[in-house]
């Protein structure tokens, strides 16, 4: 009968010690990534209607469905249940920046606007920075110098080439041979 295998007592160690960061709860980030490096996918969701402020400023008591339904879209919720309420939701989950979920509730009597109830509307300016998950460039700032400090920076020496005097027909000094050769 074969005796069984075993591994060598130096892999036994690392293999313990690679099983225990993987199965820790410190591996995984805050922010969601693997290890402080790995960030898995997340797909981007989108759901409902985008209502800013200048859209709720129009909508006022008085306006017919119709009306309402031009300027804001179809509700995303029409209940049954509750016909005389249109519920305008909308959410987006998109990797890089925080989830958000605004809502609009337009209620109607005898087919007009009554009342309206809404949760702070971005304007279209701050709701397209608030989704914006690019990162802005890093602007870096130029150092000035006055011109005291100008003057005092020494003047760096000719370089060789610059010192070597240069004729017209032999052309820049080469340290290397010339690609063509001249037929005469």
């Amino acid at each position: 009968m074969a005796a069984p295998t075993r591994f060598p007592c130096s892999l036994s160690p690392l293999l313990l010690v690679a099983c225990a960061a993987l199965a820790g709860c410190s591996t995984i980030a805050s922010d969601g990534s693997l290890l402080g490096f790995i960030t898995p996918y997340r797909m981007e969701v989108v759901q409902g209607n985008v209502v800013t402020q200048d859209m709720v400023a129009q909508l006022r008591p008085g306006l017919s469905g119709d009306q309402v339904r031009t300027l804001l879209g179809a509700p995303l919720l029409n209940d049954v249940f509750h016909a005389n309420r249109w519920d305008y939701v909308f959410t987006i989950r998109r990797q890089g920046t925080a989830p958000q979920q605004r809502r609009v509730t337009v209620f109607f009597e005898n087919d007009r606007v009554s009342r309206f109830e809404a949760d702070a509307v971005p304007t279209e300016r701050e709701f397209v920075s608030a989704i914006d998950a690019t990162k802005p460039p890093s602007r870096k700032t130029m150092l000035e110098l006055d011109e005291a400090q100008l003057r005092a920076i020494p003047v760096p020496a000719p370089s060789r080439a610059a010192q070597m005097p240069q004729t017209a027909a032999s052309g820049p000094a080469r340290s290397y041979p010339p690609l063509e050769t001249s037929v005469r």
